[in-house]
C-alpha cells in the first residue's frame, strides 16, 4: 500500500468517527494538555499494523509520538506492553478507536495466520491468502498475513492470472482459454488454471499451465492429482479447508494451500489503549 492510499484511508476512518469533533474530549481537556498511553495485548497474539495506528495519531497531531514496543510479526503474551504513546490528550483520545480497530484487526489476521501455518510445519507446503479481504484494506491484510507467516497470493486481477470455470466456459476448453491468455499476457507471467477433476488436471498440463488449483478435491483425489502432475507444474489446494483438514490436505503433497478464511473471516484480538495523565 503506498502511503498515499493509506493516509486516504486513515483519513476516512478518522472522519467517520470524529465527524465534527468529539465532544467528550473537547469539553474536558484543554487544547494544550498532554498525556501519555500504552497499547498493550489483553490476549496472546501476534501484532500487525503498528505503524497504521501510528499513522492515525500523527494525522491528528504532529506533536503525538508513537514508540512500538514489539517488531511487526511478533507473537507476544497476555499483558505484553505493544507501544508507548506521548502527545496531547485530545489526540490520542479522538485516534484511540481508530487507531485500535485497525491493529485489532490486522493483528487477529495475524494471528489467525500463524496458527494455520503451524499446522503446516514439516509438510513443506506454504499457506497463501486470496483476494477475500475488506475493500480497501487488500495491501494491509496482506500484509498481516505475512507477519503471521503466510505468502501472498496475487494481489488482484492485475498482477496474476487465474484461469476459472467461467473462463474455460467462455473460451470452450483449458486449451483454448490457456492460449488466449498467454497471447495476452506475454510468456513471464505464470498461468494458473483451477481444475476441479483428474481429466482437468491432464487438460492443464497438456495446455501449459504453470500452476494447477485443485479445487474442492478430496485429499486423496489430491494425492492422485500431484502424482499425475509429477512436478511438471506447481499445485496449489483450494475450497473447503480448514484447521481441521488443513495438515491432511498438505500432505496429499500439494506445494500450496490457499485459505479466504485468514482475512475474511479473522476474528479481531483484544488490545487496549491505557491513558495516563500528568
Amino acid at each position: 500500500m503506498t502511503q498515499k492510499h493509506l493516509i486516504k484511508l486513515i483519513d476516512l476512518a478518522l472522519a467517520e468517527d470524529l465527524g465534527s469533533g468529539d465532544l467528550t474530549t473537547e469539553a474536558i481537556f484543554p487544547q494544550r494538555y498532554v498525556g501519555r498511553a500504552e497499547m498493550v495485548a489483553r490476549e496472546k497474539l501476534v501484532i500487525s499494523g503498528l505503524q497504521v495506528a501510528a499513522e492515525v495519531f500523527r494525522r491528528l497531531s504532529r506533536a503525538c509520538r508513537f514508540k512500538p514496543a514489539v517488531k511487526e510479526g511478533a507473537q507476544v503474551k497476555k499483558g505484553a506492553k505493544l507501544a508507548e504513546l506521548r502527545g496531547p490528550v485530545r489526540a490520542l483520545l479522538c485516534g484511540e478507536r481508530t487507531a485500535l480497530n485497525f491493529i485489532r484487526h490486522l493483528s487477529g489476521v495475524a494471528t489467525l495466520t500463524r496458527t494455520y501455518v503451524k499446522e503446516l510445519e514439516g509438510t513443506g507446503c506454504k499457506l497463501l491468502d486470496t483476494r477475500k479481504t475488506t475493500p480497501g484494506m487488500r495491501a494491509l491484510e496482506k500484509a498481516a498475513v505475512k507477519a503471521g507467516g503466510g505468502s501472498n497470493h496475487r494481489m488482484g486481477l492485475f498482477d496474476g492470472v487465474i484461469i476459472k470455470d467461467n473462463h474455460i466456459i467462455a473460451a470452450g476448453s483449458i486449451e483454448d482459454a490457456v492460449a488466449r491468455v498467454r497471447k495476452r499476457a506475454g510468456s513471464k507471467m505464470k498461468i494458473e488454471v483451477e481444475c476441479s477433476g483428474i481429466r482437468q488436471v491432464t487438460a492443464a498440463l497438456d495446455a501449459g499451465a504453470d500452476i494447477i488449483m485443485l479445487d474442492n478435491m478430496s485429499p486423496a483425489r489430491m494425492a492422485r492429482a500431484v502424482e499425475i502432475i509429477a512436478g511438471r507444474a506447481k499445485t496449489e489446494a483450494s475450497g473447503r479447508v480448514t484447521l481441521k483438514n488443513i495438515r491432511r490436505v498438505a500432505q496429499s503433497g500439494v506445494d500450496y494451500v490457499s485459505v479466504g478464511a485468514i482475512t475474511h473471516s479473522a476474528p479481531s484480538v483484544d488490545i487496549a489503549m491505557d491513558m495516563t495523565f500528568p
